[in-house]
């Protein structure tokens, strides 16, 4: 047989999707992929059962059915304070796996080189290593996971094609003040660098905390490639219903490259999601709230039985640090990895391994996430009590 490509030897599956597979086996509590156990809401699944008979159900137009993307520039528009045309500088993509794709494949050419925050979801070194680029890691600095700004600057006198930044930050839970994004996009001016950002946990961050949309600030939409989703915002992981929005010479780029990726998006699915997309602003107030309590439950119940975890200002995930199980006799020598395979057995909690979002060494973090119903996670914190008495006998 001949030799597979050399590029699928430089990374591994998923751990976040193995972990998911692993849990199923075993009948644990998922708390490791990071989708909704409850409902979308209801008008959403109103409209797609009138879908299912009213149609439509052939191909809809490629680079997105033209009433979601025109929901889809509204919604933008008004975020970031400027009109976007719905028929120029929108794509709809296969969920935002396939916006990132895309977006990275349309700016890089095999050899360019790629600035990647550490720790960083685990697709962005695969989207570079799949488009022939190479990336370069920049680490964000624990507790408050801020960046070194001579760092940044260092990775951007390599002369990179583009940095992937994902705000708020998956899996820190960071919301990038606009100070430091400001920073960024007067790095991305002066080195003539794309920045593609993933915002697909946009409407998901807790007081005080902000998210401001990179491009909204002054003179940057032109270099600035907008990855979102709709998946966390609707509870919708399932749809696969993604988009990219930037200035229309890249996104006519981005249309041939997601043309010959996917084709189009699931045209029942699109029809359905105009109606959350046009939803009004009592929505975001009601899904943030909703958010706001399942954090400070779960993270307070985390604290309460001794874990020691950090407390998010975005997004749904918790890293939760598990050095002082690892300096267990019974836990000497093993990786995080082995942790949360032994978690999932013995516990009945599926966790992330902190390692497969870091560049550096580390082996002492695990990725929980609290988007569950208020009685998962209750008793998902019952069961780990059974893994904080460790630390007590």
């Amino acid at each position: 047989m001949p030799q597979l490509s050399h590029r699928v030897s430089r990374f591994t599956d998923s751990v976040i999707r193995r972990m998911t597979r692993i849990s199923d086996a075993h009948g644990a509590i998922n708390l490791s992929q990071g989708f909704p156990d409850f409902d979308p809401p209801k008008p959403l699944m109103d409209a797609l059962a009138k879908v299912a008979y009213q149609g439509p159900h052939q191909y809809a137009v490629t680079y997105g059915a033209p009433n979601l993307c025109q929901a889809l520039a509204r919604k933008h528009g008004r975020a970031i304070g400027r009109q976007i045309d719905p028929d120029t500088q929108v794509v709809v993509t296969c969920g935002g796996t396939e916006a990132m794709m895309s977006a990275v494949m349309t700016v890089c050419d095999p050899g360019d080189k790629v600035v990647v925050f550490s720790p960083f979801y685990e697709n962005y070194g695969a989207d570079a290593i799949l488009s022939g680029a190479e990336p370069i890691y920049v680490p964000l600095k624990p507790p408050a996971f801020d960046f070194d700004r001579q760092e940044l600057e260092d990775a951007f006198r390599q002369h990179p094609k583009a940095m992937i930044l994902c705000n708020p930050s998956n899996p820190t839970g960071k919301v990038f003040t606009r100070e430091e994004l400001t920073f960024i996009g007067e790095l991305a001016c002066r080195y003539d660098v794309f920045v593609i950002t993933d915002e697909v946990y946009e409407h998901i961050v807790f007081d005080p905390y902000q998210h401001i949309p990179m491009a909204g600030l002054p003179g940057l939409f032109d270099r600035v490639i907008t990855c979102s989703s709709l998946s966390k915002t609707y509870s919708i992981t399932g749809w696969r219903l993604g988009y990219l929005i930037g200035p229309a010479q890249v996104m006519e780029g981005a249309k041939k490259v997601h043309d010959f990726l996917t084709v189009g998006a699931p045209a029942p699915l699109q029809e359905a999601a105009c109606v959350g997309v046009n939803f009004g602003e009592d929505y975001y107030k009601e899904l943030k709230a909703l958010y706001t309590r399942k954090r400070d439950f779960f993270c307070d119940g985390l604290e309460k039985i001794g874990l020691d975890c950090n407390r998010p200002q975005g997004s749904y995930f918790v890293l939760v640090d598990i050095s002082r199980f690892l300096a267990l006799e019974q836990f000497k020598g093993w990786s995080d990895l082995a942790f949360c395979e032994w978690m999932i057995g013995h516990i009945g909690v599926a966790a992330v391994p902190g390692s497969s979002f870091f560049k550096e060494d580390v082996n002492h973090l695990i990725r929980l996430h609290f988007a569950r119903s208020e009685e998962t996670l209750a008793e998902a914190l019952r069961r780990l009590e059974k893994l904080a008495a460790l630390l007590k006998d």
